[in-house]
């Protein structure tokens, strides 16, 4: 347990209070399934860009990244360089199109239905697949963050695992089952911030305390030279191509991550997202470098030294000795606030599969708005159940199994959401070549090791799938393209 004191638990109480306060609000302004799932496409900017980077990063930039920096040193600038040029990539090449597209194709709520209707599937499979592949990467997702809140409340109040998984689940639960899309995306704008602030906060006392730049340096220097090489392990070994290339190919996730997508498809306006991607990306640049900061002021400040899963405790850690109780429990509500901004998209998008891609198009095709809102909320507690039973493992790493949801859903989706959006004459073949190739491998290539095989499922995913795209893809009748989105 890290020691706190009645104004950690206050500054809790405090931020939770005002996050539900924000769900009431937004469950007032949430009248049908297209409010509940995306905001009746009404976000602006800033919110667009400021929800999209909080849930995109999630409880791992204040707890894996840094956890990864503390025991890897300059070696996590690999995993940085490759999530900023995603990020960026992302907003430039899919977000306007994305946005333009989903509209053109009839309103289309969920990646699954937009699939189905940009490749006329007449049976409905394709947005089943996709749905089935929400479902489960999502489950998984989810339950990272419910580890990483799990971790939160067990350091810091010292509650049993349990009871701390229990706790983070309940919040998260309990705001996005009320408000949906907009109290997700209003409450993802406020702890987008939080969670910048915390990591500026943070990082900067630890360089201070180390004794400025030089001073960290020279620290670090002396704990293990390696730390401050790019280049080499922490044993000083020369990084292999596999490790650049596994680091590196973070980036290839982001094509396909429902919940970030989800805020493309939600802005206001195409035109807007212009000053989105800019303000995206310059918070995606400040937290990545801030958070490997912290790593690395951690560990050259932090004694005794953290090992195994608790390295990614060093953010806490480095708060709690570093901070005013007042400003360290702003800091740690950080970590709360990106657990829940993830947690609660990811739930939400979960849902909307169940509510739009499977509940009315198999089931009830008849089903009325107000129905389909239910059935959105009701899915959302028994996925978040499912994702409760994976997280009840103490010793599961959060960085672990965001890594997987992350590969199954780049691999899955990614080369198949862009090529629908550029290739004019890509046939329904190529979208359930690429769906199917990139899951399989994922799961099939996780399940391996040695070699070959410890390089990212997610990079021979996202090579195969976009191969299988572009074979099949020219298997059978082009789908057609409006000429409005053609040109857009």
């Amino acid at each position: 347990m890290i020691e706190t004191g009645p104004a950690v638990t206050l500054t809790f109480v405090v931020y939770l209070a005002v996050v539900l306060a924000i769900g009431v609000i937004a469950w007032r302004r949430t009248a049908d399934l297209r409010d509940y799932i995306l905001g009746g496409r009404r976000l602006g900017p800033w919110t667009t860009a400021l929800s999209a980077q909080a849930s995109d990063m999630s409880g791992w930039l204040l707890l894996g990244l840094p956890g990864y920096a503390y025991l890897a040193g300059l070696e996590a600038g690999w995993l940085v360089v490759g999530l900023l040029a995603g990020t960026w990539l992302n907003w430039r090449f899919t977000a306007r199109r994305l946005r333009v597209a989903t509209e053109v194709y009839g309103d289309a709520l969920t990646l699954p239905e937009y699939l189905q209707r940009r490749f006329s599937d007449p049976h409905g499979l394709l947005r089943l697949l996709g749905a089935v592949v929400v479902l489960v990467f999502f489950t998984f997702y989810t339950a990272s963050g419910l580890v990483a809140g799990g971790k939160l409340f067990e350091a810091v109040f010292g509650l049993p695992y349990l009871w701390a998984v229990s706790a983070g689940a309940g919040a998260v639960l309990a705001y996005t089952f009320i408000g949906g899309f907009l109290a997700v995306s209003w409450t993802d704008t406020l702890q987008g911030v939080l969670m910048l602030v915390a990591l500026v906060l943070v990082s900067s006392f630890g360089v201070a305390a180390a004794g400025g730049f030089g001073g960290l340096g020279a620290s670090l220097e002396a704990t293990n030279p390696a730390l401050l090489d790019a280049f080499t392990d922490v044993t000083g070994t020369p990084i292999s191509w596999l490790a650049a290339a596994s680091l590196l190919g973070w980036g290839l996730g982001y094509f396909g991550q429902p919940h970030i997508l989800a805020r493309f498809m939600a802005v206001r306006s195409a035109d807007e997202l212009v000053a989105a991607r800019r303000i995206g990306v310059s918070w995606a640049a400040i937290g990545l470098g801030t958070a490997t900061l912290v790593g690395l002021a951690a560990a050259a400040l932090l004694d005794p030294a953290l090992e195994g899963a608790d390295s990614e405790k060093a953010f806490m850690a480095l708060a709690a000795l570093l901070l005013h109780p007042v400003v360290a429990g702003i800091c740690l509500a950080g970590i709360l606030a990106a657990v829940m901004s993830t947690a609660d998209s990811q739930l939400l998008v979960a849902s909307s599969a169940v509510s739009e891609d499977l509940y009315r198009d198999l089931l009830r095709p008849g089903a009325g708005p107000g129905e389909l809102l239910w059935v959105g909320r009701l899915a959302v507690i028994v996925i978040a159940v499912g994702a409760f039973v994976l997280a009840l493992d103490p010793d599961s790493k959060v960085l672990d199994l965001v890594a997987y949801a992350w590969a199954g859903f780049g691999a899955s989706f990614g080369p198949t959401i862009l090529a629908s959006l550029y290739w004019r004459r890509m046939s329904l073949a190529g979208a359930y070549a690429g769906i199917l190739v990139g899951g399989f491998t994922v799961v099939t290539w996780g399940a391996a090791s040695g070699g070959i095989f410890d390089l990212y499922e997610l990079v021979p995913g996202f090579l195969l799938s976009a191969l299988a795209v572009a074979v099949f893809g020219r298997l059978g009748p082009p789908a057609t393209m409006p000429a409005a989105f053609a040109r857009s």
